[in-house]
């Protein structure tokens, strides 16, 4: 017992453990850091204009110690949790947005979708190449007639063949796409059951039937491959399903629960990086005499940028607080349903203001193409449209507060 004057120590510490980082989760920060200005930050004009991505990234990545990072050691990850993953997606999107997405749908939308779904089997056979870069991953969900309704428009299909499956269908702004080798995909495998005859699998890219339709040119984003992928009867064996036939709805609804929360870390490493632009930009840009942070306005807008950095970090902690040992199955409903997509919708639309303000700071060489702040304002959209759209998003939170 403590006296009213004397605070609960043991209170103090679990509060603040939720707003603060581990002593091994700074040192992985600091290292990711550290290599992403010194590796990522400097390709990215080069992604920009060209649409680049090099070729032996990934596998620099892995060396680097950046893939893998909920993966057992004895594949070869990092043997961290989802959160501590988030804050790796965080910093490298920080110093490099495009690479940065392209690591999340590997590190998360594939590989830890694969270790939490995948038997044996599969995570022996996929997760030591995820992890040292050697395979590249991507996740195939949307379609060009299934965006938003992704699971009931769905018009991917899977029939069973003996002991095989056909594929056919296509998928659409598929992240990593054009050099994936391994794609965790989702197909009808009975039409009749609507969302509930969906089936996920794992492709080898190499198999006959698969192709790359067309790499993609983006807005923002851009060195992130992104393609249209089509499966022309593409033949895989029945050893290739995650999970039990049919229950790819379950697997779809857990992981997007998680992506969410990943995007909105994504959100705020971008925003902490406009803000860190937006300041450097005042304190050298002279007007009338004198550095435009002498400004009561500017100085405002470095407020408000700054207010809602901080405010989107919190939430997105606690959302993926909440993501941490999320049991297999579980997501799509409740709770954590209704925290990480608010979670995202807020982190996306406080990017989106602190990257316009940002740039308004900036003026004129705010808009230049080859700028850094705007390289992050043509991406931020994205934000606000991938893993579900903002309106999505208030759909969610909405159904499950009238469900309550």
């Amino acid at each position: 017992m403590t006296s009213q004057n004397e605070p609960d120590m043991a209170a103090l510490e679990a509060i603040r453990a939720n707003y603060s980082l581990t002593d091994e989760q700074r040192q992985i920060v600091d290292h990711v850091d550290r290599v992403s200005r010194e590796v990522l930050h400097p390709l990215q004009a080069r992604m920009d204009a060209e649409e680049w991505w090099p070729d032996d990234l990934f596998k620099q990545m892995g060396e680097l110690g950046l893939l893998g990072i909920t993966a057992p050691e004895k594949f070869g990850g990092s043997g961290q949790n989802e959160f501590t993953q988030a804050l790796v997606s965080e910093v490298i999107s920080k110093w490099n947005p495009a690479v940065g997405l392209s690591h999340g749908a590997h590190d998360n939308l594939c590989l830890n979708n694969l270790l939490r779904n995948g038997s044996e089997e599969q995570i022996k056979k996929y997760v030591p190449g995820l992890c040292s870069g050697d395979l590249v991953g991507a996740l195939g969900l949307t379609e060009p007639g299934a965006g938003s309704d992704a699971l009931g428009s769905m018009a991917t299909t899977a029939r069973r063949d003996g002991d095989d499956y056909i594929i056919n269908g296509s998928k659409i702004y598929i992240t990593n796409g054009p050099i994936a080798d391994v794609i965790l995909l989702y197909a009808k495998t009975d039409k009749s059951k609507g969302a509930k005859g969906i089936s996920a699998f794992i492709i080898d890219t190499d198999n006959p039937g698969f192709k790359v339709a067309q790499k993609l040119d983006k807005m923002g984003f851009r060195g992130s491959p992104t393609g249209e992928l089509v499966f022309e009867d593409c033949r895989v064996p029945a050893s290739a399903m995650l999970g039990a036939e049919n229950s790819g709805v379950a697997v779809v609804m857990s992981g997007l629960d998680l992506e969410r929360a990943m995007v909105a870390s994504l959100c705020v490493g971008m925003a902490d990086r406009a803000l860190e632009l937006g300041l450097e930009y005042a304190k050298i840009r002279e007007q009338f005499g004198k550095p435009i942070a002498s400004f009561q306005m500017v100085q405002s807008k470095l407020a408000e940028i700054y207010t809602e950095v901080e405010t989107a970090r919190a939430f997105s902690y606690r959302a993926l607080a909440a993501c941490v040992g999320l049991p297999k199955g579980a997501g799509g409903r409740g709770e954590i349903h209704k925290l990480t997509a608010a979670a995202c919708l807020y982190a996306g639309e406080a990017f989106n203001k602190a990257v316009t303000e940002a740039c308004h700071i900036h003026g004129g060489s705010g808009y230049m193409q080859d700028t850094e702040i705007n390289r992050l304002f043509r991406a931020n959209k994205l934000l606000e449209i991938g893993a579900g759209t903002s309106e999505v998003r208030k759909i969610i939170i909405a159904e499950e507060l009238l469900r309550a």
